[in-house]
């Protein structure tokens, strides 16, 4: 069995292949790790690494892994063993239902999936309440499948005229994710068109001088996502072993809610 090292140099070395196909560098891209499937001691192992971003889709699940993680690196730091100067990113990447904001804002950096003007507008409430600023991702529905989030391509532009007008919110860019299949080729024109209106959308006014992260492709498709201009890729599956994970994780099973 292979090692959470060895897995993280096979998918790093995944990311410099496909950059190098289209002429960019690796540091181009940031690599997103997805614990959705994660054992705990994974991700330690992880952060030992250097590595700092980290991605979530389910409440409980984050807020219970991100407060062991964090008191990992603070122990760190007491004792005054290596580790890194830079604070842990959390992302949110999963879909933000209305009622989960207020617990999901104060630990992310970066929130992937904001998929509606509704939801743009329960952030700026909660954000203004909690003094905070929370940078943020449009997440476009390409492939117009009916059972996924997102907000349709024509309406992308409206949607960010009117976070223009609400000063807690930050846009950074764009989310997609291409309809799964086993053959990577299946995304390209998925992530090909959300590459292009990514662009459109920069050279719009209301887009701001901060929107430039395009985060698409996952563990089946991420070079494929790279070759059409991603600069941030979420994968779990290919870093992490689920069988490991549910071992270990038994107690950061999500509850229904």
């Amino acid at each position: 069995m292979t090692t959470i090292k060895e897995r993280y140099e096979a998918v790093k070395q995944r990311i410099a292949d496909a950059t190098a196909r289209v002429g960019r560098t690796p540091d181009s891209v940031h690599l997103v790790a997805v614990t959705k499937y994660a054992a705990v001691d994974d991700v330690r192992q992880l952060v030992d690494l250097g590595h700092l971003d980290f991605g979530e889709s389910r409440l409980q699940h984050f807020t219970q892994l991100s407060a062991q993680i964090e008191e990992y690196v603070a122990r760190k730091k007491e004792l005054k063993e290596p580790t890194s100067s830079e604070a842990i990113r959390w992302h949110f990447i999963g879909h933000l239902q209305r009622n989960k904001c207020r617990r999901v804002l104060p630990l992310s950096r970066l929130v992937h999936s904001v998929d509606s003007l509704r939801i743009a507008e329960e952030i700026q409430e909660i954000a203004q309440k909690k003094n905070l600023t929370c940078e943020v991702l449009l997440q476009a529905n390409i492939s117009g499948e009916r059972q996924k989030t997102g907000i349709a391509p024509p309406a992308v532009t409206y949607i960010l005229e009117q976070i223009e007008s609400m000063p807690n919110v930050i846009p950074r860019g764009m989310m997609c994710m291409a309809p799964f299949s086993e053959n990577p080729e299946d995304s390209r024109s998925v992530f090909s068109r959300c590459s292009e209106l990514f662009e459109e959308m920069q050279g719009e006014t209301v887009s701001g001088d901060a929107f430039n992260i395009l985060s698409m492709g996952m563990t089946n498709d991420f070079e494929v996502a790279i070759e059409c201009g991603a600069n941030v890729v979420r994968v779990g599956s290919a870093l992490f072993n689920q069988e490991d994970a549910n071992a270990s994780n038994e107690s950061l099973t999500e509850t229904t809610t």
